[in-house]
């Protein structure tokens, strides 16, 4: 994939190292000179100096050619205002947004950003899961906020244990993206046996998460 990151911070430059070292093809946007050269030295990336929020700088970036724009600037304001040019003038796929200020998460989701991502409440959530291991944690929501990507680990003592996934009446609208088990990651099929300690990650629609709670984790 072709991605552009607007904003060379410490997020930015991780999540270019990362995406680099994956084989995508990424550009980087900063409006610091000093910050984009320290960049373009340690990266095989395209790095512009210039403001994400003008249309000409992100025309440079190359942006009628990507497939996705990832706004992780320090500044909400920016990184919506960069979301939206890009899915309103620009026509890109997917936007993604990074909120810095969790009051602003539900303003992102209204405005089109497809995901916005809330690291403040990932952090807080996994936090909130060390407390007890059978917390069902909310990693994310998208679509402006009709679906959600949510985990748990299987209690030992689950009603689902030892049963395969085609037998497992899920709530409407969720599905079970993949299960982690040990060093291993299984992408569940029909015939696949839930074990106790699975870690599980689906996809369900916000409102039916209490549904999926009391169904994975509920006792035998």
């Amino acid at each position: 994939m072709y991605i552009i990151i607007v904003g060379a911070g410490k997020v930015g430059y991780f999540l270019a190292k990362r995406l680099c070292s994956n084989k995508h093809t990424v550009s980087i946007v900063d409006k610091d000179k000093q910050l984009c050269e320290e960049v373009a030295r340690e990266l095989e990336a395209l790095v512009i100096n210039g403001d994400g929020c003008d249309p000409h700088i992100l025309d440079e970036a190359g942006i009628t050619r990507a497939d996705v724009i990832a706004a992780v600037t320090g500044d909400d304001e920016d990184n919506l205002i960069i979301c939206q040019l890009a899915k309103e003038i620009f026509k890109i796929k997917r936007a993604v947004g990074r909120v810095n200020d969790p009051d602003n998460e539900h303003t992102f989701s209204e405005l089109g950003v497809d995901v916005p991502v809330d690291s403040t409440k990932i952090i807080s959530k996994i936090i909130e899961e060390e407390v007890s291991f059978s917390d069902f944690v909310n990693l994310m929501s998208f679509k402006r906020g009709k679906l959600a990507i949510v985990r748990l680990d299987l209690p030992d003592d689950s009603q689902v244990i030892n049963k395969q996934v085609q037998d497992i009446k899920l709530p409407p609208d969720s599905v079970l993206v993949s299960i982690v088990r040990a060093d291993e990651v299984i992408v569940p099929k029909g015939n696949t046996v839930l074990q106790p300690g699975d870690d599980i990650i689906a996809l369900t629609v916000v409102g039916n998460e209490p549904q999926l709670l009391n169904l994975l984790a509920g006792k035998l």
